[in-house]
């Protein structure tokens, strides 16, 4: 497993549609080492702190396999590190083998997977593409959060290695579906409650889901 790029972008205004739009999603990649913060990379920043950003969403992973995907699903040969808003670009990470919980070691930090990502409007835009929000939420596709439990430095080319699985063995991926398309399952919501990794707003989302009658 290995840290392909890192990528940030402080927030800034963008056209959008007849006025401008406030967004950190641009995301660059970045040369040498950066520190990593315990609520963001230097160099980086969220627009929108209600829905981004803070201890449980640090720091957006994506991996870097599902760029040939898109890639092939839209006809584009244009994409460039950072280009689905991801701090992190990873290879060998994918959501269905990625535990809420997991905790990597990459350079000298260390992080733990919370979430994965619902996407909002502003990535469509980035992308160019409007019906890209249903796209992306259909494929599973999402990338996943991490909270920063040891501050340090990272730099592409890192290698990134699994020191703890998760408690509870559910996946970015199943946890995902079960938030979008599976939403009956009080049992699963019940579990997924029950991860003790998981962000406290998904957390909140699935003790409601568990106790619906």
């Amino acid at each position: 497993m290995k840290l392909r790029s890192v990528n940030v972008s402080l927030p800034k205004d963008v056209p959008y549609r007849d006025s401008t739009l406030r967004t950190g999603i641009y995301k660059q990649p970045v040369t040498g080492r950066v520190r990593l913060n315990t609520l963001n990379l230097d160099g980086d920043g969220q627009a929108d702190l209600n829905a981004h950003g803070g201890r449980d969403m640090a720091v957006y992973v994506y991996p870097f396999e599902h760029y040939a995907f898109w890639s092939q699903t839209l006809g584009r040969d244009d994409f460039t590190y950072g280009q689905f808003g991801e701090n992190f670009t990873v290879e060998g990470l994918l959501e269905d083998a990625v535990y809420i919980g997991d905790i990597y070691r990459i350079g000298g930090t260390q992080v733990q997977v919370t979430q994965g990502r619902i996407p909002c409007f502003k990535l469509a835009h980035k992308m160019q593409e409007p019906t890209f929000v249903k796209q992306f939420t259909h494929a599973e596709r999402t990338g996943f959060y991490v909270r920063v439990l040891q501050p340090g430095e990272v730099g592409a080319g890192d290698t990134i290695e699994r020191v703890a699985t998760g408690e509870g063995r559910m996946s970015v991926q199943e946890v995902f579906h079960l938030r979008i398309a599976d939403k009956a399952n009080r049992e699963a919501a019940a579990r997924a409650a029950q991860l003790p990794a998981l962000s406290a707003t998904w957390r909140t989302y699935f003790e409601k889901a568990a106790d619906k009658t």
